[in-house]
């Protein structure tokens, strides 16, 4: 089943929106694997951003963008898209750092 990946490209003079495929059994998401392996294709060297698993950022610094955030993964019927009111809502309640017992 293919899914259409919609991400945005960070760049000094504004940001840019591109699409990218993954290939995914039918039902099921792309993994972050798969994410990592398409824009290594695309020529983009990142590594994810370790708070938040749609952005990632590039290996080096001196890179011509400065992140890539995934906006949506089109599956057909299925779509998800970041709900950034509901994210930011969250953010605010939940407790930044987990306690250990």
């Amino acid at each position: 089943m293919e899914c259409i990946v919609h991400f945005t490209v960070g760049h000094k003079e504004g940001p840019k929106k591109l699409r990218g495929l993954i290939f995914v059994d039918k039902g099921k998401s792309p993994t972050g694997q798969q994410l990592l392996d398409m824009f290594h294709d695309m020529e983009y060297k990142i590594i994810p951003d370790p708070n938040d698993e749609l952005l990632f950022k590039p290996k080096n610094p001196g890179e011509s963008y400065t992140y890539i955030r995934v906006n949506e993964l089109d599956m057909g019927q299925e779509r998800y898209t970041e709900d950034r009111n509901l994210k930011s809502l969250l953010n605010e309640l939940l407790p930044k750092q987990r306690t250990g017992l």
